[in-house]
């Protein structure tokens, strides 16, 4: 193994022993020291394309980007000389020339970088003329609204819509300068993941209605109100509010909830029990004919418009089990609202995703029990959040409050359904379970198939039986193992898809900022709460016993309410200029 090489630099007056090959910028930010960047995201390479991380270097003209510049021996490094003030001054006095403010509505209103060193550098924001005041706002059907006027050309949502294998997001000449835009493409259409928010430094892109319309649900009158919260925003939400990265809150948040004026909070977690006792009652179907595989998870609605629009071959092998809050939205408008004599119209339904996609997801026509749609509303964590801070609900100083039954109370298997490789491993608890049941002593943890990789494989012994998996998280993944399929169809057996790098814990609604490290920490820490757990296998939730017991009396209403259809589509996203 070759010796990783150790050399020496300064930066301001630090002396630091650090590995050839890093950039100044990396280093500065292993040892706490402050650089500012915009269009850095760790995620992504390096563009240097902001120059607001520009620094200084003795014996050396100009000023270099810390972002692309590597360190050298001896190298002495200066990041907040004069010369430096002065140039991320102009530099942001030019970005802001660019980039249209509406500070309110905006994606960073609370976090905004931009206005932060604004104030730092004491940079005149309307100093140059907005030369981006008439460019276009864009509209992605019902999930997603791109403003031009704020970009500031940083271009790393082109990059992250390439790396997600879609390249919906284009650079487009105008006039003597170039824009993102949209693609005219035909053959190209958005799939709502929400990574281009999720990586824009400046606020352009946004969640539809994450402003304008979040306080909905409570105007209409009359109706009983349900708030059902997914299983990763319990570990995400809290980051608004100023707890650790990836704490879990889920009582504070049912309490806030409730202070919202919600009549009840259930647990999304346990529709997720559901999806994955029927999801791994297909699979073992499949197996045993031998037919449509390699079997695709449908959780993600930003994965099954992939599919329907880029890969409709691929439809059959989509599993036709509805994702999580979809199941326990119709549960609650069938089974509690029969327990409960309530008429099903006069209840309003709100999900709290950590994705964009699911607000695309509950218009789904086929979704309908009965002419009811399951879901009313979807609101992003972000948007929660936002509601919160309106009405000066912070969680930190809330009192807790337990979800409320039947529908609150989750397996650990339905709670890691918020991180990549959940949704499969707890339909393998369910499946290993039901194919190996003379054995005692059950494998409830799979930690071979967990990981942070983009694409993880391995073959697991169940029973009689091996399965071969893959776990694909970001869409880019997805592309390169339907390559493989194409070529080799048995090369697996079933295959989890989610389109957001680290699985919903990285979904488009998420608190920003988001990268691979908070990622992995919010993770982390659904596996810990699933190990904490007192049952851990989805069949074995008592509401599902009950339902499976009084409720779900035949097969047709199992299909009603957990089994769903999926069509090609065509381009959905219309660009008007």
């Amino acid at each position: 193994m070759e010796k990783v090489k150790k050399i020496k630099i300064v930066i301001d007056n630090k002396k630091i022993l650090s590995q050839e090959g890093k950039t100044i910028l990396e280093v500065a930010k292993e040892n706490n020291i402050e650089i500012p960047t915009l269009c850095y995201h760790p995620d992504l390479k390096v563009k240097a394309n902001c120059r607001i991380c520009v620094v200084e270097i003795k014996g050396k003209k100009g000023l270099f980007p810390a972002c692309a510049t590597k360190i050298e021996e001896g190298m002495e490094i200066f990041t907040n000389s004069e010369k430096v003030k002065r140039a991320r001054k102009i530099n942001l006095e030019l970005i802001f020339s660019q980039h249209c403010e509406e500070c309110i509505d905006c994606v960073y209103n609370f976090n905004c970088q931009l206005l932060r060193l604004a104030r730092e550098y004491k940079v005149e924001i309307s100093r140059f003329k907005d030369r981006k005041k008439n460019y276009p706002i864009y509209n992605f059907s019902n999930c997603l609204i791109f403003d031009s006027s704020k970009c500031i050309d940083c271009r790393n949502c082109v990059e992250v819509c390439k790396n997600q294998g879609v390249g919906f997001l284009e650079i487009r000449k105008k006039g003597h300068l170039f824009q993102v835009a949209p693609s005219k493409d035909p053959h190209k259409d958005c799939v709502f993941c929400g990574q281009c928010l999720l990586h824009c430094p400046a606020g352009a892109f946004e969640g539809k209605s994450e402003f304008e319309e979040i306080r909905a649900p409570f105007s209409e009158k009359g109706k009983i109100l349900i708030f059902q919260f997914a299983p990763a925003i319990r570990v995400t939400i809290g980051e608004e509010f100023g707890f650790q990265l990836g704490e879990d809150v889920t009582k504070k948040l049912v309490s806030a909830i409730k202070k919202l004026g919600a009549d009840l909070v259930f647990d999304t977690c346990v529709g997720a029990d559901f999806t994955s006792l029927e999801e791994g009652e297909e699979l073992i179907e499949r197996l045993e004919k031998k037919e449509k595989l390699p079997m695709f998870t449908s959780c993600c609605p930003s994965w099954v418009k992939f599919v329907e629009f880029y890969y409709p071959e691929l439809i059959p092998h989509l599993t036709e089990v509805r994702s999580p809050h979809i199941i326990l939205g119709g549960l609650i408008k069938t089974f509690w609202a029969e327990k409960e004599r309530i008429d099903p119209k006069k209840i309003v339904v709100v999900s709290i995703m950590p994705c964009i996609s699911k607000k695309y997801e509950i218009k789904r026509e086929k979704l309908k029990i009965n002419g009811i749609a399951p879901v009313d509303y979807v609101l992003t964590t972000r948007e929660l959040a936002r509601l919160f801070k309106e009405e000066k609900i912070n969680l930190k100083k809330i009192e807790e409050r337990e979800p409320d039954l039947p529908l609150g109370f989750p397996s650990g298997a339905g709670i890691i359904y918020g991180t990549s490789g959940g949704v499969m491993e707890s339909a393998l608890r369910y499946v290993g379970k039901k194919l190996a049941f003379k054995k005692k002593n059950i494998k409830i943890e799979l930690k071979q198939i967990r990981g942070k990789e983009g694409i993880r494989e391995a073959e697991i012994k169940i029973g009689d039986k091996k399965i071969k998996i893959a776990i694909l998280s970001g869409l880019g993944n997805a592309k390169k193992v339907i390559e493989k399929i194409k070529e080799n169809p048995s090369s697996y057996d079933y295959i989890e898809v989610m389109a957001c790098p680290g699985g919903c814990i990285g979904g488009g609604g998420q608190p920003l900022p988001t990268n691979f490290e908070i990622r992995k920490k919010r993770g982390r820490s659904l596996y810990k709460i699933d190990l904490r757990s007192k049952i851990r296998l989805p069949d074995e939730n008592p509401v599902v016993k009950e339902v499976y017991e009084k409720f779900f009396t035949s097969k047709e209403k199992v299909k009603s309410i957990c089994y769903t259809k999926f069509f090609p589509k065509k381009r959905e996203v219309k660009i008007y200029e």
